[in-house]
């Protein structure tokens, strides 16, 4: 096993490494940790008790986070006419039908989400497999196929995170940056949980929330008591 470095080994101390830490505080301990010359992405992992090989355990969704990701999203829009000039007012960097395809197919993909009207998946269809493995591919799930693209490109610009559980029912996402302040990491996080547990899957049973960790880019990872990290408004649902 490789020997850890200065700086980590430095960011470990003062940390329990058995202790689950409530949101507030761990939120604090990796932002003083997060120390490095870039500002750092905040990363949150949640463990679920789900088993995403069976269909109804299946988890994939969005949430919107009240204060963004602090990254500037690009969006793509397949769309044609009115709805074409819709997404051209509202702030799509890429708008396009058959010509966005033809761009896509010959690796022009300088966004980070595709939208498109439900009248383009056809033409969408044939990019699956280029679009599915980056995650860009537009689902009706996940708001991204829709008539009202306005309203889609606005919650993609404002900080909206798509998430799906990975084979071993994980969740990882980035919830903020290191400079954010730390009540809005918090609202953040709570935000984005709070989406994770309207989503429950009808065949998830027992614990849904698991565990769960906190961490920046660089910085160690910080265990979480999952009881802190929702909403009053979701515990109460």
């Amino acid at each position: 096993m490789a020997k850890a470095g200065k700086r980590i080994v430095s960011a470990r101390e003062g940390l329990d490494r058995d202790k689950h830490y409530d949101l507030e505080e761990a939120v604090k301990l990796v932002k003083e940790r997060a120390n490095v010359k870039f500002d750092e992405t905040i990363e949150l992992s949640l463990g679920l008790g789900i088993d995403p090989r069976h269909a109804d355990q299946n988890l994939r969704g969005a949430a919107n986070l009240p204060h963004g990701t602090g990254k500037t999203i690009r969006v793509a829009v397949f769309a044609r006419g009115a709805k074409a000039e819709e997404a051209e007012q509202a702030g799509a960097d890429v708008v396009g039908a058959d010509d966005l395809a033809e761009q896509i197919q010959n690796g022009q993909m300088n966004f980070e989400r595709v939208i498109a009207t439900p009248d383009m998946m056809p033409v969408v269809g044939k990019l699956g497999r280029v679009l599915g493995p980056r995650g860009l591919m537009p689902n009706p799930k996940l708001g991204t196929v829709t008539n009202d693209v306005a309203s889609a490109i606005a919650e993609a610009k404002a900080g909206q995170v798509q998430f799906r559980a990975d084979k071993n029912g994980v969740v990882h996402a980035g919830v903020g940056k290191a400079s954010f302040d730390a009540d809005k990491l918090v609202e953040n996080i709570r935000a984005f949980v709070d989406a994770i547990v309207r989503a429950k899957p009808s065949g998830a049973k027992g614990t849904y929330l698991k565990k769960s960790a906190l961490s920046s880019t660089m910085g160690p990872g910080v265990r979480l008591d999952v009881s802190s990290l929702t909403s009053s408004a979701a515990k109460a649902a």
